[in-house]
């Protein structure tokens, strides 16, 4: 008792050295598929070979984007910020249908919405009427329409009817999709471009990243490709609300800061994102795909989860190296793994950084 009085009055931290993750939960089918993808923690003395620059650790290099690895990196001791989220993150992972339901809620009415989008029969003059009741999610798909990304001639779109006379049914359906997932980031300003812009261009980056792979696929369909890839990171989201909280309580200027908490964040986000697609009653194929995404020792085999699989590693290459993180040696590596040229890449990249 007096020597926690004497570290609170001196504002004294312990350091908590996990030297393993804490394990899944064994009781639904789904942590059971889960069960043997939770990181292992590398030997310390292994670091180097992880850390292949000053700012990327390239076994979580979406992490290395947001947490760049530094000189006083504590490797596999994780500070009381980074204990308090990886307890959360267990929690969520143990009950998954409670950040469904309060953390992480799916917009209701966004697989019914997509599914009358993309039945042929339903009238396209009925769903625009749909779409039009939600004054915010009509101006958010006219924005969207009019980005780089997508954006099709020097015509500014100005109506949901001109939307779909220019774009399409299925161009509309991702749009739509696309701006009521976006829903889900809801984070104060002061953290959403730190966070929540740089979940937010990752997740659209891998969507039109797989949708484009798979159209070179004449068995995968690019839609449901695309919206795959707009749901990978759902688990990132999830993960990112319970930090934002954390900082909250935690001492001022506490940060992650080591190889641990990126690593283990990087497969607990993937298996958390598997969970909440099951939560969601979505396609059992996104499950799957999912679940095949958060095992980090083995690249995907199934079709789907592989496409995703390489649209992420492409787009983490191009945030990365954007941000000046990635030097060439690093990336000529993980350009081999991504079965993609240096001139491809580039191509790629300068078409992404419109997102």
């Amino acid at each position: 008792m007096v020597i926690k009085l004497f570290n609170k009055l001196f504002n004294i931290r312990d350091k908590t050295s996990i030297s393993e993750p804490k394990g899944f939960r064994q009781d639904t089918s789904v942590q059971d598929k889960l069960a043997d993808t939770s990181a292992k923690p590398q030997d310390p003395t292994a670091t180097e070979e992880v850390l292949t620059s000053d700012s990327v650790d390239v076994a979580a290099l979406f992490y290395s984007l947001l947490f760049p690895t530094k000189s006083n990196d504590t490797g596999g001791i994780a500070n009381n910020l980074e204990k308090a989220v990886m307890d959360d993150v267990e929690n969520a992972l143990m009950s998954p249908q409670d950040v469904a339901d309060k953390v992480l809620k799916l917009p209701s009415k966004l697989t019914e919405l997509d599914r009358r989008l993309k039945d042929e029969s339903v009238d396209i003059k009925v769903l625009v009427d749909e779409i039009h009741d939600d004054p915010v999610l009509s101006v958010e798909v006219i924005k969207l329409c009019n980005s780089p990304l997508f954006k099709r001639g020097d015509r500014e779109v100005t109506s949901l009817q001109q939307a779909f006379v220019q774009l399409g049914r299925d161009q509309l359906r991702r749009l739509v999709t696309t701006c009521m997932v976006r829903e889900m980031i809801v984070i104060k300003p002061i953290y959403y471009r730190r966070f929540g812009l740089q979940i937010w261009r990752h997740s659209m980056q891998v969507a039109y990243l797989s949708s484009e792979l798979a159209a070179d696929h004449s068995d995968q369909d690019p839609d449901t490709a695309f919206l795959l890839g707009l749901l990978h990171d759902v688990g990132k989201i999830a993960i990112f609300k319970m930090l934002l909280d954390e900082f909250q309580i935690a001492e001022p200027g506490e940060q992650p800061s080591s190889w641990l908490f990126r690593q283990v964040m990087t497969t607990k986000s993937l298996s958390l994102s598997a969970l909440l697609a099951q939560c969601w009653h979505l396609p059992v194929c996104f499950e799957s795909s999912l679940s095949q995404l958060a095992n980090l020792d083995s690249t995907p085999t199934e079709p789907l989860a592989a496409l995703v699989w390489r649209a992420n590693l492409i787009s983490e290459c191009s945030m990365l190296y954007h941000g000046k993180k990635l030097d060439e040696p690093c990336l000529a590596r993980l350009l081999i793994d991504a079965n993609l040229s240096r001139d491809e890449f580039e191509v790629l990249h300068e078409k992404l950084k419109e997102v």
